[in-house]
């Protein structure tokens, strides 16, 4: 069986791809998805170091969210940042290492920890928006806003394609 050969251009190389099959990965949604996310986390990792800022996105992603409803649960936080309980546990241990947030018992059930920004941490939050602001005026560049908003709706879509397929939020 002859190989059928693919090239593209890729980080100033030529790559060729070889499949056997009638199906070009490269035409499909699932490559493009996954490297567009893994350089996002490279890029917010690369700007917040430029920033001087020492988080990483998995932990900014847990300053932003007690920055939008400060004082949650433990669980509460795990469900949004969608990882274990483990995981989580670990995540904010290092955040708290570095006084960016802090762990304090409920008053209703002391099982139950609240995770609360501290000033610090409120303070890296604020200062990694400008951040962001660069991060998104380099995604934005030379795209209009036609293609952003089409671009949303797509993945939207893919969303909604992959909930049905997992049966996620039906009961």
């Amino acid at each position: 069986m002859q190989l059928n050969r693919k090239y593209f251009y890729f980080c100033n190389k030529f790559i060729v791809i070889m499949y056997k099959d009638k199906m070009d990965i490269l035409n499909t949604l699932s490559p493009w998805l996954g490297k567009t996310s893994k350089m996002m986390e490279a890029l917010m990792y690369h700007q917040f170091k430029k920033d001087n800022l020492d988080i990483s996105v998995k932990q900014w992603l847990l300053l932003k969210f007690l920055y939008i409803k400060d004082g949650q649960s433990q669980n509460q936080l795990a469900f949004l940042t969608d990882r274990d309980k483990g995981s989580l546990t670990r995540l904010i241990n290092t955040v708290e290492k570095k006084n960016l947030i802090a762990r304090i018992p409920s008053k209703e059930d002391k099982r139950v920890n609240l995770v609360y920004l501290t000033k610090k941490g409120l303070k890296v939050y604020e200062t990694s928006k400008q951040s962001l602001q660069i991060i998104t005026d380099t995604l934005h560049t030379d795209i209009s806003d036609k293609d952003i908003s089409a671009v949303i709706g797509i993945l939207k879509k893919v969303i909604i394609n992959i909930e049905n397929k997992l049966q996620i939020g039906k009961c």
